[in-house]
């Protein structure tokens, strides 16, 4: 086989669809290698992008991988360094290993503990997948029934359920990390019902309205393996002997039962504050760490669209166009735009009552209006009082708090004018942007739900940003408060193979745990940990 890169095809080859590209790969890439097209045996999409850095001539790049009917290494030679000979061996999940004496147990089912319980059951070890919220599709209607109502269910809405926080945030797929399993892990959410184009596009995303279908067929998966899935079942206590994990105490429908175990994954996700009080009193060892907070900031998203590909906004090989900022200020202190929503929707992601938090998704085909996402500036450990670990949490819900008093109650959010924003001006009405939070605003200024440290940050960012992305501070961009869920505020210290420093047999895992920052990572640290689980028991049987 051979992996082929540097294909650069131009907009006016392109017509949007998976057969156009292919063909007009495969004829670049006869090209290329100086064979006939008939000499091409198969050939696959591995990586596309968008070279638009000058607007007036946009090309989209693409790696693929071939094989030809012969003499492959005499045709990569004519194509110099952009084509080399591979022989990858797959990865896979780990096979059937160990018997162990207990079922080890998963806390929560957001993508690290669905890929850890996938992989744990690939090795027939029968996890137990715990879920303190609903399926996806009972999920789903909880969440529609908040928005219509401002009724919330504090077990099941955006943050809690099947799926985790991930499944109702666009299902973002990009990640700075490397690993092996990071194909194994998009090829599963295709085989779950993802769009195959995930697999090589450089910015994939399955959609909010995707992912639901996906995160039940992967727990169908792990069932068919073996392991079990208990949803609306909460961890109400760790149970310890000399501390090591003896099991967990659970409750369902109001009963409460003990569940054996030596082995307890913690994936709970960075909203399970309850999960984050309860390790603190039973002295397992945790630590502040850097967080972030902010706002969601939306714009029209034709005019994003203009500003990143100039005249051929529209044009079906292109999409809805995404971006990505970030601003070191001479303050020292920095902001960034997170989790970037094309054509997508600000989402009421409260999972405590009285208290207003914003997230972003797009659906699959990403046609909404507006563009939304994530302005935010760190939070550091030393920027909290006190010396309580759990300092950070409790600025989120003050924050998240503030924001529901500013909204005037109902779960609607407090909403500023980037303008007013920046001239320290109360908003009254929306210009050209509409607010795409379900719950509706107030017009207000967001100055009040937000440290003066973070204020400031974003107030002095936002201008610099404009600079490089023309209209970011457009004086109609809308921002809505708060965003305070982006990140875990806390640690859940664990040593080199994964377990925590303080409880044998305990395996922090995932975003909640501080060991990730997306689906990716997340789902990647899942199947970590869970290598790591297989090979502590095959050491301590052998």
């Amino acid at each position: 086989m051979i992996d082929l890169s540097g294909i650069r095809i131009p907009l006016t080859k392109l017509d949007g669809t998976e057969e156009c590209e292919l063909a007009a790969c495969r004829n670049a890439a006869a090209k290329k290698l100086r064979v006939k097209q008939s000499d091409i045996q198969q050939l696959s999409l591995r990586r596309r992008s968008i070279d638009a850095r000058k607007r007036s001539n946009i090309f989209v790049l693409f790696s693929v991988r071939l094989s030809l009917k012969s003499n492959e290494r005499h045709a990569i030679q004519r194509a110099g360094k952009a084509a080399r000979i591979v022989d990858e061996t797959p990865y896979e999940l780990p096979e059937r290993q160990v018997t162990m004496d207990d079922r080890p147990v998963v806390v929560g089912a957001g993508c690290a503990g669905l890929f850890c319980a996938l992989a744990l059951a690939s090795a027939g070890l029968a996890p137990i997948l715990l879920e303190r919220g609903d399926d996806a599709e009972r999920r789903t209607r909880k969440v529609a029934h908040f928005n219509d109502t401002g009724n919330l269910d504090t077990e099941s809405n955006i943050q809690f359920g099947l799926g985790g926080a991930g499944t109702f945030s666009d299902g973002k797929l990009g990640t700075g990390t490397k690993s092996p399993a990071h194909r194994l892990i998009l090829q599963t959410l295709v085989e779950a019902g993802a769009q195959r184009r995930i697999l090589w596009d450089a910015k994939p995303h399955v959609g909010s309205d995707v992912l639901p279908h996906v995160v039940t067929s992967i727990v169908e998966q792990i069932e068919r393996l073996g392991g079990e899935v208990r949803l609306r079942t909460r961890v109400t206590d760790l149970l310890l002997r000399d501390g090591r994990v003896k099991g967990v105490r659970l409750e369902h429908d109001g009963v409460e039962s003990i569940l054996n175990t030596h082995d307890v994954v913690l994936a709970c996700g960075h909203s399970a504050r309850d999960i984050f009080l309860l390790l603190r009193d039973r002295g397992v060892s945790l630590e502040r760490k850097t967080f972030a907070m902010g706002v969601r900031i939306e714009h029209v998203q034709q005019a994003i669209d203009r500003a990143l590909y100039g005249s051929a906004a529209g044009h079906p090989a292109l999409g809805a166009a995404p971006y990505k900022l970030a601003e070191h200020l001479p303050s020292e202190r920095s902001a960034f735009s997170f989790c970037m929503c094309p054509g997508g929707f600000v989402v009421a992601a409260a999972s405590e009552n009285e208290g207003v938090v914003t997230n972003g998704m797009s659906l699959s085909d990403r046609a909404g209006t507006n563009a939304n996402a994530g302005l935010l500036a760190n939070v550091f450990p030393d920027d909290l009082e006190g010396d309580d670990v759990l300092a950070g949490i409790e600025l989120q819900r003050c924050c998240e708090q503030k924001a529901f008093e500013l909204g005037g109650g109902g779960f609607v959010a407090p909403a500023q004018l980037v303008g007013d924003f920046l001239s320290k001006s109360r908003s009254t009405s929306p210009g050209a942007v509409i607010p795409t939070y379900p719950r509706g605003v107030r017009w207000e200024s967001v100055d009040g739900c937000l440290p003066a440290y973070i204020v400031e940050t974003l107030r002095a960012a936002i201008p610099r940003m404009d600079r490089k992305l023309h209209g970011f501070s457009a004086k109609d961009a809308v921002l809505t408060g708060v965003e305070t869920r982006s990140s875990s505020p806390i640690r859940v210290t664990r040593d080199k193979e994964g377990r925590s420093i303080s409880t044998p047999r305990l395996w922090p895992c995932g975003e909640g745990a501080g060991y990730a920052g997306g689906i990716m990572s997340a789902a990647t640290d899942g199947i970590r940990i869970a290598e790591a689980l297989i090979r502590s028991y095959a050491r301590t049987t052998s």
